[in-house]
């Protein structure tokens, strides 16, 4: 609610217009101005960029888990830095060669650059073919041997980007092709702006650099989305709604169970077992009416009856032991 003026103070202004006298008010909220630049404009706010730092660091987590099963050995990914920069200064920043892969978001205009620092590499090849990651190589070039090598690894980049953007919208990351030369991997002009998120990879006691690179003129429609999306939001759009309890039960209920029906025991003596001949008969300590243990590895499950269904051998459940197996 605005503040009403007393008669005194609209006396004072009143005089302070007849005698041309201008009174200056000093106030604290003033802000100190902020250079806009005209040629970047902020198309990403900090708001979106929080959002995708937290996507990013999703990605990380899983890639990380699939180096450390890969490489055998400790890996942890830190996101660094989520930031908006031109493509200019981008070009500058990467050596000469390089370790390049573009890739595109499959229906959208969207293109991007996994860059992998050549150390990182090489020293994921010399892994993968069952080296100790610290051998030395005259040239930085990456062969064609090599980059097939890299392909496993950076088709699972493609993999576990995918699932991190399931928070935003099912984006399907296809790779493109392998570039050398940061010219030829041309996905932007040198004036746009790129959203470039830089991450740490530590393998072991070594330290590399790994960097994704976006164009942004083609991700206003991603961006929008982005705006719509909460900090908090870390699981897929088609889980909104669901519980983590109800998730994990969905999964596990689709998760196969190898299972093996016993059929009876029997104990041979070692010279029994030598003079066997085909058409033996090997007598069981079970009958045929008999409940047959159904188990999973060491654990029975259930008791059941032989029996024929469709034309197939089958057993029917009778009891359940489930309850009956011990907590781990």
């Amino acid at each position: 609610m605005p503040e009403i003026l007393s008669q005194q103070e609209i006396d004072q202004l009143l005089n302070n217009i007849k005698s041309g006298t201008e009174q200056t008010v000093e106030t604290s909220h003033d802000k100190e101005a902020v250079l806009f630049d005209f040629r970047l404009p902020n198309r990403i706010s900090k708001n979106q960029l929080r959002i995708l730092r937290s996507i990013f660091e999703n990605f990380a987590e899983s890639f990380s888990s699939f180096l450390v099963t890969k490489l055998q050995t400790v890996v942890n990914i830190n996101v660094t830095s989520v930031d908006q920069i031109y493509y200019s200064e981008y070009v500058l920043s990467v050596a000469n060669p390089a370790c390049l892969f573009t890739f595109d978001i499959v229906n959208t205009d969207v293109k991007g650059i996994l860059e992998l620092n050549n150390d990182l590499a090489l020293s994921l090849v010399d892994k993968l073919l069952g080296g100790n990651g610290l051998g030395t190589k005259q040239t930085k070039v990456i062969t064609p041997i090599e980059q097939r090598v890299l392909r496993v690894v950076v088709e699972r980049v493609m993999q576990d980007m995918r699932k991190a953007w399931q928070t935003v919208d099912n984006f399907e990351f296809r790779l493109e092709r392998f570039e050398p030369d940061i010219d030829f991997a041309q996905i932007t002009s040198q004036s746009e702006s790129v959203l470039l998120i830089s991450f740490e990879i530590l393998i072991g006691e070594q330290s590399f650099l790994m960097n994704v690179c976006f164009a942004t003129f083609a991700f206003d429609n991603i961006l929008a989305k982005l705006s719509t999306q909460k900090l908090s939001s870390i699981r897929a759009a088609k889980y909104f709604g669901i519980t983590a309890k109800e998730v994990l039960e969905a999964h596990l209920a689709k998760t196969l169970l190898p299972l093996q029906v016993e059929l009876g025991k029997s104990k041979l003596s070692v010279k029994e077992l030598m003079d066997m001949k085909v058409g033996d008969v090997i007598l069981l300590e079970t009958k045929l009416s008999d409940d047959q243990q159904v188990r999973t590895g060491t654990q029975n499950l259930f008791c059941g009856r032989l029996g024929v269904s469709n034309n197939h051998k089958a057993i029917k459940i009778t009891r359940k032991v489930i309850d009956e197996i011990k907590p781990l």
